[in-house]
């Protein structure tokens, strides 16, 4: 949507999108042939056409411009890297059903694997500095101005003046009010009222304008589309999304109504598709791993105290369900009633085996098997038991939006020092907080540094009892 506002030779850029969209498979295809070339095997056409194929699904840029151009290059590199990784795990799915790469040693394989991402990497920010210094040279800047000023129109500005490759000159701001009024910023220039906004642009040939009014002034906005129909402006209607708390806010439309979600879970299309594909992956590589540590720890918990090994508790999942979580059982009780009280410090219920488990947080090992029916996931908000959401969701504004996801084992306020006991209701919304900031800003990065740092964590964190 970004491209018309700022280009008008959009062929131009077409090309170049294209262009883009193909590189990543020419390099994943030609650094393969040079392998297989290098140790002496003949070339697998079939194997070709495959990664060829998947490269031109996975491996895509941004769809915009835009988008491309203002990514910072370590979010490039990494946004290569996951998708390289992704690629992988899937082509080693078809090669196992196919049998297509039965006939190259794993040498080649492991090669091509290393040495290709790198040769991606470079690619791609080479193709973002030509295509910077093209579209920096190839096009003359437009001229915008906004009809109303507020937090949203204030925003947009500064981010289109502060960044040359928007290619946008902003020239100020209409609004009926005056500019003490307004608490104008140093930075903003009013430039007329609402009534001035249409001589402007015939006299001064602007060619982008952006409306800021508020929504409830319906009349005002069909008023300025009318005065400006005798121009060639585009215009853009700009909703002051500041008012909101906004959880993974898009544009789109449904069945041709332009529709905008404002509170939305990430994992839409292919990303809850990686997500899980990741859940799946993981939890199947620590399972195996620590399988041996899961028999010992379940006989030490058998005969530590009597009770079940598995402590079983209702917890809200995704969509506010209910779900059974698996814990290995670390106190004497096993409370999931309508009162349960939370565990402390100086906890007489927690067993000695349990306080260990509790404190290197392998009593959540077992919940590695939620994740893999689905219930779970390895990274997101942490489910609590249904007494204590029932009891916080009266308290805590926005605290059921964190179900717009699956629970997860570990998550952004676990890793920021939110754990453990809630005794005052201001930990539990500084955890919430975490919760819906996670939502906000989730890539799969996020998800591998939260991880990282849950593993850095376990061993050093005096909260956990």
């Amino acid at each position: 949507m970004t491209q018309p506002v700022l280009y008008k030779q959009s062929f131009l850029i077409a090309i170049l999108a294209a262009v883009q969209a193909v590189v990543p498979a020419v390099v994943a295809v030609g650094t393969l042939y040079a392998t297989i070339t290098l140790f002496g095997h003949a070339f697998n056409s079939q194997a070709i056409v495959i990664l060829a194929v998947l490269c031109l699904v996975l491996i895509q840029p941004p769809r915009e411009v835009t988008t491309q151009l203002t990514t910072a290059r370590l979010a490039a590199i990494g946004d290569v890297l996951f998708r390289w990784m992704l690629l992988l795990v899937v082509l080693l799915a078809i090669g196992y059903v196919t049998k297509s790469f039965a006939a190259y040693p794993r040498r080649i394989f492991l090669t091509w694997a290393v040495v290709t991402p790198v040769a991606l990497a470079v690619v791609v920010l080479l193709m973002q500095e030509i295509m910077h210094r093209f579209l920096m040279g190839a096009f003359e800047n437009r001229k915008a101005i906004f009809a109303g000023y507020n937090n949203s129109s204030l925003e947009l500005a500064r981010r289109l003046t502060s960044n040359p490759v928007m290619r946008l000159e902003v020239g100020g701001f209409f609004d009926d009010r005056s500019p003490d009024r307004l608490g104008m910023e140093s930075d903003a220039k009013l430039i007329g009222t609402l009534s001035d906004l249409s001589a402007y642009v015939k006299e001064h040939g602007t060619d982008v304008i952006f409306i800021a009014l508020p929504i409830r002034h319906v009349k005002r906005v069909m008023n300025l589309l009318d005065d400006l129909r005798d121009t060639t402006a585009s215009i853009y209607y700009v909703p002051d999304i500041f008012v909101f708390d906004l959880i993974q806010a898009r544009s789109g439309e449904i069945h041709g109504i332009p529709v905008v979600a404002m509170c939305e879970t990430p994992f839409y299309g292919y990303r809850g598709v990686t997500k899980r594909l990741t859940d799946i992956a993981l939890s199947v590589v620590i399972l195996l791993l620590f399988l041996p540590v899961l028999l010992v720890v379940a006989l030490m918990v058998k005969v530590s105290s009597p009770g079940p090994v598995i402590f079983k508790q209702r917890r809200y999942g995704l969509d506010g369900r209910e779900i059974a979580v698996y814990k290995f059982r670390t106190m004497t009780v096993t409370e999931d009633g309508l009162q349960i009280r939370q565990a402390s410090k100086t906890d007489s219920r927690i067993t000695r085996i349990g306080g260990i488990l509790r404190r290197t947080s392998m009593d959540e090992l077992p919940q590695l098997i939620n994740v893999l029916q689905g219930r779970m996931s390895l990274v997101g908000p942490r489910p609590h038991a249904v007494a204590h959401n029932e009891e916080y969701r009266k308290l805590i504004k926005g605290y059921m939006m964190r179900h717009k996801v699956l629970p997860g084992i570990t998550g952004l306020a676990q890793v920021n020092g939110c754990r453990g006991e809630t005794s005052q209701l201001e930990e539990m919304e500084a955890r919430v907080n975490y919760d819906l900031d996670y939502l906000r800003r989730w890539t799969p990065m996020l998800d591998i540094k939260i991880i990282l740092l849950t593993a850095v964590k376990v061993f050093r964190d005096d909260k956990a009892y």
